[in-house]
């Protein structure tokens, strides 16, 4: 599993390396303490998609070990603040040390579904996702709940996977390497 045993991971690239091959700001991701990057397993950099300003909130469905919040966390800062929810336990629980780690006390993390988010209806400005979308099974009930949630001129700012046509068979068995 990523959040214990990142190093063990062969399916996809994961951590430091593979967030600086996807756009991530090198100086930034080598200043995080190690253990914030190091289950990092995104296929983008969706936060580099729109400036995040402060006093915004922000949403992070599919949050992980918590990069992409911690990274949010600091651009809304002071005013804003950053709500990542993710179903994995070990997860969530890895999210809340990092983010003590990383010194965010603007950020919270919490245990759920992303399709059936418990907020309050257009109480966000910008949606955050990293590819968590492509494992949804209902892709409408998650951008239904996702578009509940945000206030009117919100955002979605989304990286994930898209299997296009003509993919060979071989092509999909590497898929690892198409987000790299």
């Amino acid at each position: 599993m990523v959040a214990l045993s990142p190093e063990r991971e062969e399916s996809f690239l994961v951590g430091a390396e593979s967030a600086k091959r996807l756009g991530y700001d090198a100086t930034g991701i080598d200043a995080l303490p190690r253990s914030v990057v190091e289950s990092f397993a995104g296929v983008g950099n969706p936060i580099a998609l729109q400036p995040l300003r402060n006093g915004e909130i922000v949403l992070d469905l599919g949050s992980g070990a918590g990069l992409d919040s911690i990274l949010a966390a600091r651009r809304v800062a002071p005013e804003g603040r950053v709500i990542g929810i993710d179903f994995g336990v070990e997860m969530v629980e890895k999210a809340r040390r990092n983010a003590r780690a990383a010194g965010s006390a603007n950020v919270e993390f919490r245990i759920g579904e992303i399709d059936d988010l418990s907020l309050d209806d257009a109480s966000v400005d910008v949606v955050v996702s990293n590819g968590v979308f492509n494992l949804c099974l209902d892709k409408p009930k998650v951008l239904a709940e996702a578009f509940r949630v945000l206030r009117p001129g919100g955002r979605i700012q989304m990286a994930d996977m898209l299997l296009e046509d003509g993919v060979t068979p071989e092509e999909v068995s590497q898929k690892g390497a198409w987000s790299a």
